[in-house]
């Protein structure tokens, strides 16, 4: 494979620059077209990789990609799960170049959906058309790409149902996450679940004077951020009654062995520019943000926010909160349970109103099945050293979805960094870890 990789790559980085250049972001209207055109686009790239069929589906959402490879019907099914939505490139003038015109930079390529995730979608894309041209295919291999990813996938979980004799398979092979270094290679055996719920604090019937009411009547602002700032105590812990109730601690033998990941704070701070964490109480940076369970506004706005001066109470307030669930939290539960909590700690004088946006529950597989060690072999011949398992901080919501349909555990083989910064500006991936990604994920089929 990195024989096949120096004797194409020039090809490899026009055709990946290509489908960086398609703005399919799935959360704006106004890329609805985009986002068709990105779905036809990969089909044509699988068919020219060696699929012997690739389709776009519609959906109630976003279209689907299904593409397949058949070797033999004893032969073991992998299905390669991947999304071609990207995140809104907001704040547009902190990005160093056109988020959709890619780069190269410093070994990295600089542009949104660098990593995240056509860059890692792109190496299943080269490791099959790998193992095809050279005759090394062993394995049947189906392709399933969607386009919501990025706003929680609500339409997959009923386009899979329907269609689940058709994406029947042993393994599903994910390359969505991140290592923890590139000297230090890890696997994802778990990811936390997400309960996304947007909250709306409604005082009087119309924005007010700040002179003539000020003092007199609740300011909606001032009371969203009383509530908000109730949600999470001294310790770091969530206050919402039942939070906690099915969230299952982890022996000290299983965080030993998550501890042994590599962790450097000093590098850490510098590299995030704080100068101190925070977080649970009892848990270190690592757990907090992988077996725990945790509470982020991600938004929040009312009144005047424009250049100058207007001295108003707003009638409204807002807010976008997030709730990242770990194994055995069920989404749907949390939400109700949040949406009661903060409905009754509403203060006298203002209504609120609470919307569940989506939501995703968390999985775990074990380090013990055959396709775990066949990854692990694979990263370890090509980085060197045995790659360490760690517990995902992020979310890909669809993925439990998917194992309860299916029948089949994720496999996450994902090979972004945090110097990759998705989802903010200057998204960029290395270019040692996509060719990295491509060797080691062609090795996993060899000792699958």
């Amino acid at each position: 494979m990195r024989n096949y990789i120096d004797n194409n790559k020039e090809r490899f980085m026009k055709e990946l620059f290509e489908l960086l250049r398609i703005p399919s972001i799935s959360s704006d209207k106004a890329h609805k077209g985009d986002m068709t055109r990105c779905a036809e686009k990969l089909t044509e790239m699988l068919i020219s990789a060696g699929a012997d069929s690739a389709k776009v589906f519609p959906t109630k959402g976003h279209p689907v990609v299904f593409g397949e490879k058949k070797f033999s019907s004893d032969a073991p099914t992998v299905l390669v799960y991947g999304h071609y939505d990207v995140q809104p490139v907001d704040p547009i003038h902190l990005w160093k170049s056109d988020p959709f015109e890619p780069e190269i930079r410093d070994g990295a390529i600089y542009g949104r959906g660098a990593n995240d995730d056509k860059g890692q979608l792109f190496m299943h894309l080269k490791a099959f058309e790998y193992l095809v041209r050279e005759k090394k295919l062993r394995h049947n291999i189906k392709f399933l790409f969607e386009g919501e990813e990025e706003i929680g996938s609500d339409s997959l979980a009923e386009w899979a149902e329907a269609h689940k004799e058709m994406l029947s398979c042993d393994i599903m092979l994910v390359s969505d996450t991140t290592m923890i270094s590139e000297k230090v290679p890890s696997i994802n055996c778990g990811m936390r679940g997400i309960t996304y719920m947007e909250v709306t604090v409604k005082g009087p019937n119309k924005d007010l004077h700040s002179g003539h009411y000020g003092g007199a009547v609740a300011n909606p602002i001032n009371m969203l951020c009383k509530m908000i700032d109730s949600l999470i105590d001294d310790k770091g812990h969530i206050t919402v009654k039942g939070f906690y109730d099915d969230v299952v601690e982890l022996s000290r033998e299983d965080r030993d062995l998550l501890g042994k990941a590599p962790f450097d704070m000093d590098e850490y701070k510098k590299f995030l520019d704080i100068d101190d964490v925070r977080g649970e109480d009892g848990y270190t940076t690592l757990e907090r943000t992988g077996i725990r369970p945790c509470l982020d506004v991600n938004g929040i706005w009312g009144g005047f926010i424009g250049d100058g001066s207007k001295t108003v109470i707003p009638s409204e307030a807002h807010a976008k909160i997030s709730m990242r669930l770990v194994p055995n939290q069920e989404c749907g539960k949390i939400a109700k349970l949040f949406a009661d909590h903060f409905k009754s700690i509403a203060p006298a004088g203002v209504r609120v109103d609470v919307k569940e946006v989506h939501g995703g529950n968390g999985f775990l597989i074990p380090i013990s099945s055959p396709a775990y060690k066949a990854a692990s072999r694979a990263i370890s011949e090509v980085y060197g050293i045995d790659p360490v398992p760690s517990r995902g901080g992020g979310s890909i919501a669809i993925l439990a979805d998917l194992q309860h349909i299916l029948g089949a555990d994720p496999l996450l083989m994902g090979f972004g960094l945090e110097r990759d910064t998705i989802h903010s500006p200057n998204e960029s991936y290395l270019l040692s870890q996509l060719f990295g990604g491509m060797e080691s994920i062609a090795l996993f089929y060899k000792y699958f």
